[in-house]
């Protein structure tokens, strides 16, 4: 019996070596594709425990893992024209899944880097395209999102005929290239000049224009006001003359009187230096001549004084 112990260790061994090669694990992130002497037998997609023939060393059953789950691809930098002619640069980005294992094994070996070449050229030639249809405005618009869904649908053949599925296709950003983006600063800055000019001129016209309506307020107002004063000041003389003229026909001889003082008041009122010359016996002093404005008696004579 104890001679017979190591062929029973080999052969298990052998057995475990067997069931080994035998079995494999699909977890929930992958899927398995089982080639058999080239070709594909089977594709497993759901997560557990599955048998293969063993021995992938002959060739037999070998088992090749791709992924199942949601795969980016950047492409990054692709410079592009926009239908004006000006040039930007662009970054973008495509969500896809590979949905057909059996498709992809047979167009690129299962070779994720293979698939996303191609897709990574068709998806720049396609984003050449949608901007080259377009202004450089489109994508900072709503029109991005159409844009982004025509990119998509032109990536969706490509990438079905390599057992792939576009999910999303996005733009990340879309930005001027370094000698656009100084002829667009130089442009803008030309614009905003010319519009401050322009304000600055509407501005001159309507300080002019306001100016012009206050000096015309200004010339209204004051000619009123000298039509008002001219007429409170004719008023005021017709007012005046009506009082004189009723004080003249009540007393005419105080009226006279009284006209006559104002005019020695006015008369006796010259600057300090100034003479006047007037006769004592003009009309002017009539009432300095006697009681009623009447000539008074001569005073006497005084009586010459005998010599020594």
């Amino acid at each position: 019996m104890s001679n017979r112990l190591p062929y029973f260790l080999i052969a298990f061994a052998a057995l475990l070596l067997l069931v080994y090669s035998s079995v494999f694990v699909v977890n929930e992130r992958q899927q398995a594709i089982v080639v058999r002497f080239g070709q594909i037998q089977a594709v497993h997609k759901e997560p557990g425990l599955y048998f293969k023939l063993p021995f992938a060393f002959m060739d037999a059953d070998r088992v090749q893992y791709v992924e199942d789950l949601a795969l980016r691809l950047d492409l990054d930098n692709i410079r592009v024209q926009v239908s004006g002619g000006k040039f930007y640069e662009v970054d973008a980005f495509v969500v896809y899944r590979i949905t057909d294992a059996r498709r992809f094994r047979e167009t690129v070996s299962g070779d994720r880097e293979s698939a996303e070449a191609r897709l990574r050229t068709r998806l720049d030639a396609s984003l050449r395209r949608v901007y080259g249809l377009r202004g450089f405005e489109a994508a900072l618009s709503d029109e991005r999102s159409s844009m982004m869904q025509e990119v998509a649908a032109a990536l969706k053949a490509d990438a079905e005929s390599l057992g792939l599925t576009i999910e999303d296709v996005r733009i990340r950003r879309t930005d001027l290239t370094q000698e656009v983006s100084q002829q667009t600063f130089e442009r803008m800055k030309a614009e905003r000049l010319a519009e401050a000019e322009l304000i600055r001129a509407r501005g001159n016209e309507e300080g002019q224009r306001r100016r012009a309506i206050a000096d015309r307020q200004v010339v209204e107002l004051q000619a009123e006001a000298q039509r008002d004063s001219e007429i409170l000041r004719g008023q005021g003389d017709a007012e005046r003359n009506r009082i004189f003229g009723e004080a003249y026909t009540r007393d005419s001889d105080f009226f006279e009187f009284y006209r006559s003082m104002r005019a020695y008041t006015g008369a006796f009122e010259t600057p300090e230096g100034s003479s006047m010359v007037l006769s004592p016996k003009s009309e002017f002093f009539r009432f300095f001549n006697g009681s009623g404005g009447q000539p008074s008696a001569q005073p006497p004579q005084p009586e010459p004084q005998a010599g020594n």
